[in-house]
């Protein structure tokens, strides 16, 4: 759902309990400002967040864990899929 900032404004209280099931776009001047989800689902987004970092970055130490690292077997079947997409 998309609604201006003013609408938003007046009517808080029933766009915010809707924000709960889904997200809630303000726009200001017709442009999008804000996307307005609730804190399960932020919270849901965040905890994907991921820390990516150069090798060169990396301890000897690291590297070589990396080197000897396996993949579980549950998960062998996404090597067909890494194929797939070269």
């Amino acid at each position: 759902m998309r609604v201006t900032t003013a609408d938003f404004i007046k009517h808080y209280g029933s766009l915010a309990d809707r924000a709960l099931t889904e997200p809630l776009t303000i726009t200001k001047n017709g442009r999008d400002r804000l996307v307005l989800v609730s804190a399960e689902e932020f919270f849901r987004l965040k905890s994907r967040d991921r820390l990516a970092v150069l090798p060169a970055e990396l301890s000897d130490a690291e590297l070589e864990l990396t080197a000897k690292a396996e993949v579980p077997v549950e998960y062998a079947a996404l090597d067909a899929e890494m194929v797939l997409a070269r």
